[in-house]
Order: C-alpha cells, then sequence, then structure tokens
C-alpha cells in the first residue's frame, strides 16, 4: 500500500527527492507501505501545470463541468470499499465507519455540488450592473488524516464547480484514498493539469505550496496552530486563505432535556471516529442539581462503547498516529494533575491491545472551566461534564472559548433550543441530535477558521466576485446554468 508517485500534468510521475516516510497501521504499529515526500521542485511542477490549464478549465461551460464531476463521482462510488479499506489501515477507523461514512462522504459532497451547479448563477443583474461570479485561480488544498476523503470531496468536488484548478497535498499520514481518487480522474480523461497530486510534509511541500505566487488561494483543514502558519505564509501574496481548523464544542443539556437520551448520544458522539473531529461535542454542561445523574448516564455509556482492533468492526479503534496518542495520553494525565476528576477510561493500556495506539472512551467531571482540559482540543476520545446554575452561566461557559466551530443544545422545547443556539458564538448548533446538513455551510468563528465548506457555500469560496457597470444593457445575461 504506497503513494510513492505524484499526479502532474495528467501524468503519474516520479517525485524530484528518493525520501520516503513510512506508512503506519495505528492498529498494531506496522509498516504498511511508503509515501513519497516531495520537495519544492514538486511543487513548482504541480502548480505550473494547474496554472496553464486554467484557462481553458475556468472557459468551460457549468455543464462541461457537470459531466466530468459526475464521471468522478461514479468512481469514488464504484470504489467506495477500497477507499473504505485503504482509510481503515492508515488511520484506524472501524470496517463499518470507514466504508460508510468516511468514505461515502465523497460521493455525498460531490453529489450535492452537482445540485448546486445544476442550477447556480454566475451572473446575475443588479440594477444596471452585471455581477459576475469567476473561478478565483489556482488553488492549494490541504487536508488532513482524521476524514481524508470527507475532506478532499469538499475541496475538490467545489473548486472543480468553480472552474478553478487545484493542487491537493492530503495528510502524509492518510494519502491512499487521495491516490484512489487521482486514479478515477486519471481513468476518466480530465484535462490534464486541472488536478494535481503531491505528498509530502508541511515543512516541505504545505510551506512552498501555500506561498507559491502562483496560488490564488489556499483551502487547509487541519490544527490552529497550523492554519495560523499557513496565513502567514499565504500573506506576502495577499491570497485568500480558507481555515477550517479546531474546536472545543460545548453541548448544553437544559432542564428540561431528554437525559436518558441526550446524554448517551452526546457520549456516542464525542467518541466516534475515536473522537478525532473537530466538531466533537467534548464539553458537556449540565444544570447542577442533574450532575449525578448525567455523570452516571455518561459513564454507562461510555462502558457500552466496544474498543477494539479496527477489522473487528468495534465501536472506537485506535487513535489514528503516535504524536497524536501521546498527545491525548498527555491531555488526560494533565486533567488528572489539575484536579480534574477521572469517572471512565484513562491513560492505562488496553488489555489485549497494548501493540495498538489504543485508548479508551475517557470522561471527567469535576472541570472547571479554566482547566487546560476544558479549553484546549484533545483531538481523541475524551469528554467532560460540566456544571451551571442557569441558563446565562451556561452560554458564558460555552462561549468561553477561542473556538468556535460547532455546538449542541437539548431541550424539550424546540423554540427553546432555538434561542440558546442563537446566543452561541459558533458557525454551526444541532438541537436535539440533528444530523449534519450537506447543503448548509460547515465552518466555525475565531480560531474555529474562516470561510464556509459544503454545498453552495463551498463553492463560493473559489470565486472572485466582479462587478460590470452598465453590463445589464450592454451584455447578454446569461443567468443560472452559465
Amino acid at each position: 500500500m504506497d503513494a510513492l508517485h505524484f499526479y502532474i500534468g495528467g501524468r503519474w510521475v516520479e517525485p524530484t527527492t528518493s525520501d520516503r516516510a513510512p506508512l503506519i497501521d495505528p492498529s498494531d504499529r506496522s509498516i504498511i507501505g511508503q509515501v513519497a515526500m516531495g520537495a519544492k521542485a514538486d511543487v513548482d511542477a504541480a502548480v505550473a501545470a494547474a496554472r496553464a490549464a486554467f484557462p481553458n478549465w475556468s472557459a468551460t461551460t457549468p455543464a462541461e463541468r457537470i459531466q466530468w464531476i459526475r464521471a468522478i463521482n461514479a468512481g469514488l462510488i464504484e470504489r467506495q470499499e477500497e477507499i473504505g479499506d485503504a482509510i481503515t489501515r492508515c488511520m484506524g477507523a472501524p470496517k463499518w465507519l470507514a466504508r460508510g461514512a468516511q468514505a461515502g462522504s465523497g460521493p455525498q459532497h460531490f453529489e450535492e455540488i452537482l445540485r448546486v451547479l445544476e442550477t447556480y448563477a454566475f451572473e446575475a443583474p443588479l440594477g444596471s450592473t452585471l455581477v459576475q461570479r469567476e473561478a478565483i485561480g489556482v488553488c492549494a488544498l490541504i487536508t488532513p488524516w482524521n476524514w481524508p476523503m470527507n475532506q478532499i470531496a469538499t475541496k475538490v468536488a467545489p473548486a472543480l464547480a468553480a472552474g478553478c484548478t487545484m493542487v491537493l497535498k492530503p495528510s502524509e499520514h492518510a494519502p491512499l484514498d487521495a491516490v484512489i481518487l487521482a486514479e478515477i480522474i486519471d481513468a476518466i480523461g480530465l484535462p490534464p493539469g486541472v488536478f494535481n497530486l503531491i505528498q509530502g510534509s508541511g515543512e516541505a511541500v504545505g510551506m512552498p505550496l501555500t506561498s507559491h505566487p502562483d496560488v490564488g488561494m489556499v483551502s487547509f483543514t487541519g490544527s490552529t496552530r497550523a492554519g495560523i502558519e499557513i496565513s502567514r505564509n499565504a500573506a506576502p501574496t495577499v491570497k485568500r486563505v480558507a481555515l477550517e481548523l479546531g474546536g472545543k464544542s460545548a453541548c448544553i443539556l437544559l432542564p428540561d432535556a431528554d437525559f436518558e437520551a441526550a446524554v448517551p448520544a452526546t457520549v456516542r458522539s464525542c467518541m466516534l471516529n475515536t473522537g478525532q473531529s473537530c466538531n466533537a461535542p467534548t464539553r458537556l454542561l449540565v444544570p447542577r442539581e442533574r450532575l449525578e445523574e448525567a455523570c452516571r448516564l455518561a459513564v454507562m455509556a461510555a462502558e457500552a462503547l466496544v474498543v477494539g482492533l479496527p477489522d473487528d468492526d468495534p465501536d472506537i479503534g485506535p487513535v489514528a498516529n503516535e504524536a497524536q496518542h501521546q498527545r491525548v495520553l498527555s491531555a488526560i494525565e494533565q486533567a488528572q494533575a489539575e484536579g480534574a476528576r477521572l469517572i471512565a477510561g484513562g491513560s492505562a493500556p488496553l488489555q489485549g491491545l497494548e501493540g495498538g495506539l489504543f485508548v479508551p472512551p475517557t470522561i471527567f467531571r469535576d472541570v472547571a472551566p479554566t482547566m487546560t482540559i476544558a479549553r484546549e482540543e484533545v483531538f481523541g476520545p475524551v469528554l467532560v461534564i460540566m456544571t451551571y446554575r442557569d441558563l446565562d452561566e451556561a452560554l458564558k461557559i460555552a462561549n468561553d472559548s477561542p473556538y468556535g466551530l460547532s455546538g449542541y443544545v437539548w431541550s424539550a422545547d424546540p423554540d427553546q433550543a432555538c434561542n440558546v443556539a442563537r446566543r452561541m458564538r459558533t458557525g454551526m448548533v444541532h438541537i436535539n441530535g440533528a444530523s449534519l446538513d450537506s447543503a448548509a455551510p460547515f465552518g466555525g468563528y475565531g480560531m474555529s477558521g474562516n470561510g464556509r465548506e459544503w454545498g453552495r457555500f463551498g463553492v463560493e469560496e473559489f470565486l472572485e466576485i466582479k462587478s460590470i457597470y452598465g453590463g445589464v444593457a450592454h451584455v447578454s445575461f446569461q443567468g443560472a446554468g452559465h
């Protein structure tokens, strides 16, 4: 299971360096393959190919782009099981999750972009002015290891729809699903240079890519720390930067909430994908008088979750890589040192799974808002339970965070829940366990990033806006779908 070639200008090419990094299966720390580690020369070649392809691709009609996107989507559907297995091997997602939500997110987002593109108006009148939306240019797409195909699809599909060309750099920890996507694109004969794939580290590839003067936009998903560095890197060329970063999302259970439903649902949502989701509800806020009930239900829910080898289809697999595993264990130990009370899980090795990077579902109570575990993103299967006296205090705790990605509210009164949601300083809020919507904007406030992904909002991130004054009278208005 190797990723030893790059896809540049419509061809599989040898990297300019011989550097390789091992691909590690986190379930047992075994080496399953290698990934080529590129350099600035590879970046320059990929950007040059994308720049050369841009004039013709950006001039295609939406109807033409729909046909190409539809062909890619068909390939993703055909190879969904293979994509899922690659994700399992690279980052440890249980087979049911990897073949389902993980691999399935590719077609999900491509199909939503197809729906958008059928009716999207790239030109529209505004009085006597013609307002035109056109492709921003060559885009650098940098994606993470936790939901690899999801984040690739939410960037590649809208960039193609907008008429942009691109260079994709997936995480070097989970590159194989990106290789499969490139194989699909190669097989359908997408014009050379529209899509380019290179691999490598953030330092050797990410930095020259995000600072490249011929790149018009950077779309990045990953840590807040890396997002800050990318913004600095891109600043001298004043390129657009869209960031989807970390989170420390609060889940507020109002006094009238159904705790028997809400608490287990919150635990399962927090622990999904081994807690490695930026929008996970990692802070559970409950009325002070219902703390014991909430803790009892949370512990029961955590202990019901099965941790195991991904091929055995457990609820929770391993943490994705060694560095992240150490960060999670350190966060658990620091929380205990600061006085948080451990009521489930912990940092001790799991019997029978010592060879892998496993952490059990872990829950803390008696957590103060000032504790590190309440403020910093752990990105692992760790939930903290906090209490509030009244709604104002609950919102104060929820909003007292540098992050603002997501939020959760549970109440028997949907109107009250909506009013609470309006007061949460986050880009998204789930009411009573409502699921994500691929047509709705995904993104956050503050240090959770800027810009929005998914659906129409995702396409618009890749578009520039032009005012043609007097254009309505003198230009043939093309309207939707053109």
